[in-house]
């Protein structure tokens, strides 16, 4: 249901056409461009998967990744503002340090530097680091190597405003007073203990609507 509504909230605010994917893991192993063994540290199937997007754009054009518990509030189409073809990737630059121990689905919640700047990725699926992320790389590299976006220069990670990956419970309305994507990271309303977190009436609406 998560995908469904991050899917159908996208659309429903967006300007343009969209194409819209999951990245499921079994489709991406029965390509045969993912091979790494179940690490018991992911807390979602498409933790390393996500880094297959320029390979599967055919390293051209520009697209959006995100995990499946975003609340789209805006029109997806404005990241196309941000389309500066000197980045390789463009996210919200989170310096993200969650006080629980555990994450919504009982799994560790690690700490680490950039933690959940992956988790919404505008691609330059063209740009000339970006030929270097081949599958062999994704299969092969650490988490930390990938989620960090260590395949890039520094100076060719661009910004994206705190609107389009406002975390739920980290981020308040001082921070960004009109998120244009919320992200449930710490916990949905899909599950019932989390119906009372911050923007969850609108994603219940979103549910009831489909």
């Amino acid at each position: 249901i998560a995908y469904q509504v991050c899917a159908d909230s996208l659309a429903r605010h967006s300007s343009v056409g969209l194409e819209i994917y999951p990245i499921r893991q079994e489709v991406m192993r029965g390509k045969g461009i993912y091979w790494r063994e179940h690490d018991p540290l992911s807390s979602t199937e498409f933790s390393f998967t996500r880094f297959l997007v320029p390979h599967l754009m055919g390293y051209d054009g520009w697209a959006v990744f995100m995990d499946c518990d975003f609340l789209w509030r805006g029109d997806v189409a404005a990241l196309q503002d941000y389309m500066n073809p000197y980045y390789g990737a463009l996210v919200v630059k989170h310096d993200y340090k969650p006080k629980e121990s555990t994450k919504m689905d009982g799994k560790v919640q690690h700490q680490y530097p950039r933690k959940n700047w992956s988790s919404m990725i505008l691609w330059n699926c063209g740009h000339p680091l970006l030929k270097t992320l081949t599958p062999e790389v994704v299969n092969r590299e650490s988490g930390m190597y990938l989620h960090q976006l260590r395949f890039l220069w520094d100076a060719c990670i661009g910004e994206l405003p705190i609107a389009y990956n406002y975390l739920e419970g980290w981020h308040t309305k001082d921070d960004c007073p009109n998120p244009q994507a919320v992200h449930f990271t710490r916990g949905g309303p899909w599950f019932k203990d989390w119906q009372n977190a911050e923007y969850a009436e609108e994603w219940l609406a979103v549910a009831k609507e489909m």
